[in-house]
């Protein structure tokens, strides 16, 4: 009976995981395949959505300004995705409002940005696609919800430490 060879951890870059955590390597090696994967389902959704030529932070955005019926504040956008250029977020704004997706009002000195009844419609049909193709075939997987949640828990801790290590890196 011949024996599986040890592979070690899967990881992207085994001079990383070389250090006192190699686990965190191999976190990272999947963060970074989903990531990627989940930037091109994104797109492809919201294609077959009907809204064609729009990058993973547009679709993001998107979203977002229609999260919860309330338009957002620029700066919330922000916070909420994580980016800490507002020009990245600002020219996804722009490209939305060229597609009559998204709408900005003024309330104030403050920029908000809700989603116009067309936005609101593609975000339904994103939606509909979504349950259509990824969540029956990840619902086939047999996965439990609660886990799932842990998962998304621990993810939006370790982005917490990730931001922290960027700040320390960035006074060296």
């Amino acid at each position: 009976m011949s024996e599986k060879p040890e592979f070690g951890p899967i990881v992207s870059s085994a001079h990383l995981a070389d250090g006192a955590l190699p686990a965190l390597s191999e976190l990272e090696f999947g963060m970074t395949l989903a990531g990627n994967a989940f930037e091109r389902w994104m797109v492809r959704c919201m294609t077959a959505a009907g809204e064609a030529g729009l990058t993973p932070i547009d679709v993001q955005v998107l979203h977002s300004s229609n999260h919860r019926g309330r338009p957002k504040r620029l700066s919330d956008l922000c916070i909420m995705l994580g980016i800490e250029d507002t020009h990245i977020v600002i020219y996804a704004i722009k490209k939305l409002e060229k597609r009559g997706l998204v709408k900005s009002t003024r309330a104030g000195k403050e920029k908000l940005v809700g989603a116009t009844p067309k936005g609101v419609e593609t975000c339904i049909r994103y939606r509909a696609v979504r349950e259509a193709l990824l969540v029956e075939s990840v619902k086939g997987l047999g996965l439990d919800p609660k886990a799932i949640s842990t998962v998304a828990a621990t993810l939006r801790a370790l982005s917490g430490h990730y931001d922290q290590a960027a700040r320390t890196a960035a006074s060296l």
